[in-house]
């Protein structure tokens, strides 16, 4: 199979830090870097667990990490998610202080050279807040057209959202960035609300898991983070898991047949007050123009199968 050259952008909570496993136990995945951003902790704190995750995975190569966005396009930044992701993004779990250092360049002049040093070669997989590609975009809109594609977990079409009746989280911490992408012309596969809310995970998986996995650190911190989750879970949804969000746009990026799409035109609501950061989609027919495959169905059993088999190998 012909290697899957990925940069992953991240505000690495818990089910980031299983996205980030998760692309570098797959095989025939190169993580060409990782770019991190705010959103469920600080761009600081996501940077110092980016790269003690990578530092779990034991990758078999180097993988740069480049420290983005503070904030939004516009406006505050709302602070971090405790009650989902606690107070460090990983369920206040330890682990050891990173050897590895980010790199001097920011993550939006990374992104830029990286896509123009490969062009139609990089698969972006963008699982927090688009702000900075939205800042690529700007300062070189030509590598819309240079991207293999864009999977980005956000948004929710038929479904509720997480932070407001219609709006889903990453959407909602910077619209303005996200409009800006969803207007590029870039490919994009949106992996919304409406396929990862499919995915939910167990107490079963989670014993599977602690049993199967041969390092004695990555069971422990896998252990540690989803019991963090699922508490969460339960204590906001009442039922006792997870969906694997981020982990499963890593997924449709590798095998996009989990994932049944529409082609819509999707608009990014930026003004509005109950609806600040809503994914509307289009869905006249037929479209007069689309910039978005929507995934609305998933083979949930076999990226929950391919997904444990990775992380208890």
């Amino acid at each position: 199979m012909e290697a899957i050259r990925m940069i992953l952008d991240v505000d690495t909570g818990i089910d980031d830090s299983l996205a980030i496993l998760l692309a570098l136990k797959t095989e025939h995945v190169v993580v060409e870097g990782i770019t991190t951003v705010f959103g469920n902790t600080s761009v600081e704190q996501a940077t110092r667990n980016t790269l003690q995750v990578i530092g779990l995975a034991d990758a078999p190569y180097e993988v740069p990490v480049a420290k983005g966005a503070a904030g939004p396009l516009f406006g505050e930044w709302g602070g971090p998610v405790v009650h989902i992701h606690g107070d460090n993004g990983i369920g206040n779990c330890e682990l050891p202080w990173p050897e590895q250092e980010p790199l001097d360049e920011k993550a939006a002049d990374f992104i830029v050279r990286k896509v123009n040093e490969n062009p139609d070669a990089l698969t972006l997989v963008f699982v927090g807040p688009l702000t900075n590609l939205a800042i690529a975009l700007a300062k070189d809109p030509s590598i819309a057209s240079k991207v293999k594609r864009l999977v980005l977990m956000g948004g929710a079409v038929k479904v509720p959202g997480n932070v407001t009746p219609v709006v889903e989280a990453n959407i909602h911490s910077d619209p303005e960035a996200a409009h800006r992408v969803f207007e590029s012309g870039m490919p994009i596969t949106m992996v919304g609300l409406d396929v990862t809310m499919k995915t939910i995970i167990g107490k079963s998986h989670l014993d599977r898991l602690a049993a199967g996995t041969a390092s004695a650190r990555r069971p422990q911190f896998i252990g540690g983070i989803l019991s963090y989750y699922f508490e969460a879970y339960l204590k906001q949804d009442g039922f006792y898991g997870s969906p694997l969000h981020d982990p499963l746009a890593v997924a449709v990026a590798v095998d996009p047949s989990l994932v049944q799409t529409e082609e819509v035109y999707i608009r990014i609501e930026t003004k509005g007050e109950l609806s600040y950061g809503a994914t509307i989609a289009d869905f006249r027919r037929p479209p007069e123009r689309t910039n978005a495959s929507l995934c609305t169905e998933v083979d949930s059993e076999r990226f929950v199968e391919y997904f444990m088999n990775v992380l208890s190998s």
